[in-house]
């Protein structure tokens, strides 16, 4: 075969490519261009390395997001042997605040209750438990503590300051901050075993897994039974109906065992609840179709 004909075969390859990529950003331009939000998209195939960014590098407010990152620190700390997940934690009565999202608080309303840092994790993170994850962060020795050991990954469009407690008062709800594309290169650190031990990154992994049941935003624009290991976040919306952020960012496998990372932030966002939800959905069910029509290509 001649130079110019292996020439000809491998632009016309990356030429196909190229187009396929090109159609799934215009695929996602339509889905977010008319929408009351600014959107932020960060796509990455794990095993392929294909990929594509919207607005990759905005500051977006993280809400519950966070909770992954938290998770991470305390994890980190179990993995050097400073802390166990059978070990008991006493939760005071004045742990359990009022007037906030804690299925923690619905088991142990009047807490003062010993319940294991594994059990804690579970509530902070499969159930976005507000108290549990304020107990976490003092647990670690606070926000500082979390901020250095993610910059520590080399993840520097990150910012923690605020609890949840904290974020109670509406400005505070803009101080933490990521990027879509700082969340996926920490997601794919995280799946690689780069972030914590093989032991710890497993038990992660799965009470993220966890947190899909039911189909919740990026889940509903997945196939059913959809293995999808993700953190949500969410705000609620002031006087004028303008909500905050609404995020959900996670890890999504393919029957043949391939994964893709998928971050989608929102944030200013004045559509309905239902509207935003069925954007994030979108979004994954045209990554997902992507993906799957390249493997079929292929």
């Amino acid at each position: 075969m001649s130079k110019l004909s292996i020439l000809l075969i491998s632009f016309l390859t990356f030429q196909a490519f190229s187009q396929t990529t090109s159609d799934l950003r215009k695929e996602l331009n339509q889905i977010i261009g008319t929408k009351n939000a600014t959107i932020g998209i960060s796509i990455k195939s794990i095993e392929d390395k294909d990929t594509l960014s919207i607005n990759g590098h905005l500051k977006m407010p993280m809400m519950s997001v966070f909770k992954f990152h938290i998770a991470l620190a305390v994890l980190h700390k179990v993995d050097e042997g400073k802390l166990n997940l059978t070990q008991e934690i006493f939760i005071k009565k004045k742990d359990l605040k009022e007037d906030t999202w804690s299925p923690m608080k619905v088991d142990y309303p009047e807490g003062n209750v010993n319940l294991t840092l594994d059990k804690i994790l579970r509530y902070t993170v499969s159930h976005s438990d507000n108290n549990g994850c304020d107990i976490l962060i003092n647990l670690v020795g606070g926000t500082k503590y979390i901020q250095k050991f993610i910059n520590d990954q080399s993840i520097k469009d990150f910012v923690i300051k605020m609890n949840e407690d904290q974020m109670r008062t509406w400005k505070n709800l803009y101080v933490n901050t990521t990027t879509p594309l700082a969340t996926t290169e920490l997601l794919e650190k995280f799946f690689k075993g780069e972030v914590l031990k093989e032991e710890t990154t497993k038990y992660l992994y799965q009470i993220m897994v966890e947190t899909s049941r039911g189909l919740t935003w990026m889940k509903a624009g997945l196939p059913e039974n959809t293995e999808l290991a993700h953190r949500t976040g969410i705000s609620g919306t002031n006087d004028n109906n303008l909500r905050v952020a609404m995020n959900d960012i996670g890890i999504v496998k393919f029957p043949n065992g391939k994964h893709f990372i998928l971050s989608v932030y929102l944030k200013e966002i004045t559509e309905t609840k239902e509207n935003t939800e069925k954007i994030i959905a979108d979004i994954a069910k045209a990554t997902w179709n992507y993906f799957t029509k390249r493997e079929l290509d292929n």
